[in-house]
């Protein structure tokens, strides 16, 4: 059987992504006297969650081709991550690698352990998640601004363009909250190629190369 669950993930650091409404410092859309956009993405996780038998060797052929029309109903994409659950807090490395070889048919790897679910997973079960998040600025267009009177402020429709189509755009919307992690070093080959890829060059005019054109007319 399949359950979701949803929880909202609200961004950790200071200058990350939080919900219209109250923000740090007591920065509003509706009173905002400094440049700072108050209307920030939110992200939301979602957790897609099934259960599989395990024959204690890996996943018979059956729970594997159920696994992969899983996948396919859910369209997995891009920005998707998966991983596997299973009583003891481990899965038996058979049915990750069974796991991991319909994942792969996606593009996508399996990650490293799995989110708090709903429900525990019964003895010779493996249970297989995909997180998916999706990112929205809650509330906008905002068109609640009084021109009479009003204080000095950024209107309350401030950053609801700029940043919706951020969320609308970026291909995975965890990105908002942590980002990609870089390698520790780089690769001089790749940092090198195209200098090399300059300097290999033969210059246009070498050997009468360079193409002249001529005025005609009558």
């Amino acid at each position: 059987m399949v359950r979701f669950k949803s929880s909202a993930a609200l961004m950790a650091l200071a200058a990350a992504v939080s919900a219209c409404g109250p923000v740090t410092n007591g920065i509003t859309p509706i009173s905002n006297p400094s440049l700072y956009s108050a209307n920030q993405p939110v992200v939301q996780r979602t957790d897609y969650v099934l259960d599989l038998a395990s024959s204690g060797s890996g996943l018979p052929i059956s729970e594997r081709a159920r696994l992969s029309d899983w996948f396919e109903t859910l369209q997995l994409g891009y920005g998707d991550r998966i991983s596997i659950d299973q009583a003891g807090g481990y899965a038996d490395a058979h049915s990750r690698q069974d796991v991991a070889d319909v994942a792969a048919e996606y593009g996508l790897l399996l990650q490293q352990g799995a989110p708090i679910t709903a429900g525990a997973v019964q003895p010779g079960a493996v249970r297989v998640i995909v997180s998916r998040t999706a990112a929205s600025v809650p509330g906008c267009p905002i068109w609640e601004d009084e021109l009479v009177g009003a204080p000095e402020r950024t209107s309350t429709n401030y950053g609801c363009a700029t940043n919706s189509n951020l969320a609308a755009m970026i291909a995975d919307p965890s990105d908002l909250v942590l980002g990609q992690i870089g390698r520790g070093s780089g690769d001089a080959a790749d940092a090198s190629k195209s200098v090399g890829v300059y300097r290999n060059r033969v210059p246009t005019g070498v050997g009468g190369a360079l193409k002249t054109e001529s005025k005609g007319g009558k």
